[in-house]
């Protein structure tokens, strides 16, 4: 970080100024584009979730493997749903409040597991599936009402 003083009314003022060094023939994509973004969250929190759910269910298709050996893999696979998530949340937060956030990861998280049940499990999706699905949504619409 270096330092830029500037002359303003009389009186020097400090200013910081941030500069990163990058690697010829790299895009500047700048950090601060990221964490305002209002579809990030989104993006991070989806394939956070897809991690998510193969480490919280994707062992049902193993009953045969020793419970020790379930549990390690499913947590190395949730490491990586963190990898995202923390920050999905974290940038997520200069947009949106912890309510927004919360209940959105839900309506990800039951959507990423009805594809997941259907492809990878083999279940169908009943009408009670769907009618929870629409209570999901409903809430979603009431948290991001205006404040006003």
């Amino acid at each position: 970080m270096d330092f830029q003083f500037q002359q303003r009314g009389g009186r020097h003022q400090r200013r910081s100024k941030v500069t990163c060094r990058r690697a010829p023939g790299t895009v500047n994509f700048p950090l601060m584009s990221m964490t305002q973004s209002r579809w990030l969250p989104f993006v991070l929190l989806t394939c956070s979730n897809v991690f998510m759910t193969f480490a919280w269910y994707g062992h049902l298709k193993f009953k045969d493997r020793p419970i020790w050996l379930v549990i390690v893999v499913s947590w190395s696979i949730a490491f990586f749903e963190y990898v995202l998530q923390v920050p999905a949340n974290r940038w997520g937060s200069n947009v949106y409040s912890p309510a927004q956030l919360k209940v959105a990861q839900e309506i990800i998280t039951l959507t990423v597991f009805s594809v997941f049940a259907v492809f990878y499990l083999g279940d169908a999706i009943k009408w009670n599936h769907l009618a929870a699905f629409a209570c999901m949504i409903a809430a979603a619409c009431f948290i991001f009402l205006p404040k006003n």
